[in-house]
């Protein structure tokens, strides 16, 4: 059961649906955000917590309405003078969950009602790219980038060609509420006696940079890292292979189409929008010096599936949102010395005592 359940409902109504599950130690936790087609009906949050981890369940929703001006949780009578009269939203709901057969069977009726009945299924947890990467070697992939625009695309470098996929939902966790809610706060009281800027997570922009800070030192989080630079995101695809390597594996470096992407698609710099989204964000460098040299950008995102979701966009747009190049590994010695000569180092990307000493071990160590 547990997981993130994305698709449609119908009933009452019809719409979009996605639901996430994490699993606790003796029953399940969820939140599922149900969307109307219909723009004229509110949309809602409804919170879940399961008896125990038997495969069909049976409890009660507490729902909260959707702010549409915001995006924002909040109460219906905030909201009621937006809608049409007779339109009313439910407090809580009787909900029964399935899991039969690998798939998510789901029946509420609200206290006013209004029923709805879904059937989802989620994609296999593989770890494999769905992406065919380009095979390329270093100078052919140098002369490739040098005719790119400058400003169009961003970059991931990735050891090996592992679908994207963020730290937050690799680690098995769906409920981002639950990140904001408790793990942010426990960071944010132990952090503040450490980081010389004290970060006030009521403005926008501070905020974002803290999860950017703590997401930079190893804690997992719904965002993952970009750079604007091709040559910064091939430091981070070859650096963790070992000097002399003679295998047969690829790296990967990703390409996404940022201009086109933000055209066409509401970027939204909540992390918990009560809709799946993958938004481009710039953060501020606050206590964070790998920001600059590492010429980073960040996408923040709900959905644990990122490259389906790109997918299903890139075949209803007929537009390529991104792609991929996958260089052979035994490349790494000549990348990294002309990444060096650049001016791309550990020592450069990582401005610490740890940086440096990684940078000196390239140059001094054969291994």
């Amino acid at each position: 059961m547990k997981g993130q359940w994305i698709g449609t409902y119908q009933g009452s109504v019809v719409g979009n649906i996605m639901v996430n599950i994490d699993e606790l130690e003796d029953h399940y936790a969820a939140v599922a955000y149900v969307n109307p087609t219909d723009r004229n009906i509110p949309s809602s949050v409804a919170y879940l917590d399961t008896k125990n981890k038997d495969l069909e369940q049976k409890m009660v929703a507490a729902i909260n309405p959707v702010d549409p001006r915001t995006g924002f949780q909040c109460k219906w009578e905030e909201i009621k003078d937006l809608y049409a009269e007779g339109i009313s939203h439910s407090d809580k709901s009787d909900v029964t969950f399935r899991l039969e057969d690998g798939k998510l069977h789901i029946d509420s009726t609200s206290d006013i009602g209004v029923e709805l009945s879904s059937v989802l299924t989620k994609p296999p947890e593989k770890n494999e790219s769905k992406i065919l990467g380009h095979k390329m070697s270093w100078d052919e992939f140098k002369s490739y980038i040098s005719g790119l625009s400058k400003s169009k695309y961003l970059f991931r470098g990735q050891k090996k060609p592992w679908k994207l996929r963020t730290s937050f939902h690799r680690r098995g966790r769906y409920r981002i509420s639950e990140f904001t809610n408790k793990d942010v706060k426990q960071l944010h009281k132990r952090l503040s006696a450490i980081t010389s800027h004290y970060f006030d997570l009521s403005i926008p922009e501070q905020n974002g940079s803290f999860f950017n800070l703590i997401q930079h030192h190893g804690y997992p989080t719904p965002l993952l890292d970009w750079t604007y630079s091709p040559y910064v995101s091939a430091f981070f695809a070859f650096r963790d292979w070992p000097i002399g390597y003679s295998g047969e594996e690829n790296n990967r470096i990703y390409m996404f189409n940022n201009d086109v992407w933000q055209e066409n698609y509401s970027q939204i710099q909540s992390l918990d929008p009560p809709y799946p989204h993958l938004s481009v964000i710039d953060f501020i460098a606050l206590d964070n010096p790998r920001l600059v040299p590492q010429q980073s950008v960040t996408t923040a995102t709900n959905v644990d599936d990122i490259e389906a979701y790109v997918l299903e966009k890139e075949r209803t747009s007929s537009i390529q949102y991104l792609q991929a190049i996958d260089i052979p590994a035994t490349e790494r010695d000549v990348a990294m010395r002309d990444l060096r000569f650049m001016g791309i180092t550990a020592g450069s990307m990582f401005p610490s005592i740890d940086g440096v000493c990684e940078e000196l071990r390239e140059c001094n160590f054969d291994n």
